[in-house]
């Protein structure tokens, strides 16, 4: 790791801590570390995953209507849907504060924030590494199958995709929640994917 990338993530850790609420930052340092490490085992650049995963809830904590100005400022469209639900606004919100406060400029780091918690079709490495480091880490509250989904994380990243797409429609459905489209998108994506692969080996 360069020292300008070590610098850079020891201070975001110290931005992090005086931005989040105690548990939303021992979150995020427990994203961070597990996306290095899962960028370790699938050849991804440790570096930018963990930035990426520093900066991933950076907007988490402000209130609703901050999460809203600041997306209208930067011009990033924000649906109805995210519009009446504040847990859906806040990646497009950090999207912008990584760029236009922190400095992030990688385009690659910015999808990976933009899409943590709907994920996307065809994402690229980092975004999957993101997207399954935010559901796996290990300060989370027990989640259904999560053993299940940490040991797909480590081999099968694809699989842990489609596991962690498929529990949390599951979920939405079942306590009434409106869900994102993009998700349901993201999960027929990898659906197929993995449909595919098993209709392959019949």
């Amino acid at each position: 790791m360069s020292d300008s990338i070590l610098e850079k993530s020891q201070q975001l850790r110290i931005e992090m801590e005086k931005t989040l609420k105690k548990n939303r930052f021992d979150h995020t340092l427990g994203v961070a570390y597990t996306a290095a490490n899962m960028a370790f085992v699938f050849d991804e650049d440790v570096e930018k995953a963990l930035v990426a995963g520093m900066l991933h809830d950076c907007a988490k904590c402000l209130p609703h209507e901050k999460q809203i100005s600041i997306c209208n400022k930067y011009h990033v469209e924000l649906t109805d849907i995210e519009l009446r639900n504040q847990k859906l606004i806040h990646a497009k919100a950090g999207m912008c504060l990584a760029q236009y406060k922190y400095g992030i400029t990688d385009y690659y780091i910015l999808d990976a924030i933009r899409y943590h918690t709907t994920g996307r079709p065809n994402m690229t490495k980092l975004d999957k590494i993101i997207f399954t480091a935010d559901y796996i880490e290990p300060n989370r509250a027990p989640l259904p199958e999560i053993e299940s989904i940490r040991k797909e994380a480590l081999s099968d990243i694809d699989k842990a995709v489609w596991h962690i797409l498929h529990n949390t429609l599951t979920y939405l459905e079942s306590e009434d929640f409106e869900e994102d489209p993009m998700t349901k998108v993201t999960y027929d994506f990898y659906n197929d994917i993995i449909l595919g692969r098993n209709t392959s080996d019949l």
